[in-house]
Order: structure tokens, then sequence, then C-alpha cells
């Protein structure tokens, strides 16, 4: 179920206070939070559960949730395996 027009997109208090003092670059935990225009060309790091992770913000990103950019799991892949050595 969507947000309701009306209410407007979500944002963390925290991101607005951050916007307001004009850093470029600052911390969140607020996955959830919806990007709008005025954070374009902000540089946030979003924290994925383990690490933060450093993501510009475009023109592209506006009316998505900042969580979707920040992947919580690892790509899972294969291990190669060694090749033998063939005896003489």
């Amino acid at each position: 179920m969507s947000r309701s027009k009306w209410k407007g997109p979500y944002v963390n208090s925290t991101l607005w206070q951050q916007l307001g003092l004009k850093n470029k670059e600052f911390n969140t935990f607020s996955r959830n939070s919806c990007i709008v225009p005025q954070f374009v060309n902000f540089n946030i790091k979003v924290h994925n559960g383990k690490s933060f992770i450093n993501l510009l913000i475009t023109k592209d990103m506006i009316g998505h949730k900042l969580g979707e950019f920040v992947p919580t799991r690892k790509k899972f892949s294969f291990k190669k395996k060694k090749k033998k050595k063939e005896k003489k």
C-alpha cells in the first residue's frame, strides 16, 4: 500500500535538518525515506546494516527510497576450483 498523496513523501526529520545545514555529505540510518528533489547532488551515506555505503543522489532517483540503492546482502558467487597438476 502506498502513502497518501495529501501527506506527501516521507522524509526523516534528521535528513531535513542535515539539508538545512548545507552539508553536502552526511550519514543516515533511514532507508525508508523518500528521495526528494532537494537531495540532488548530495552524497548521503546510507547504513546497510553493517556499514555505511556512499550514495550520490541524481535526478533519476527522485521518488524512490534510499534503501533501494544500498544492498543489504552480498552477491553470491561460486568459488572456482583449482586445476590439478598432472604428473609425468
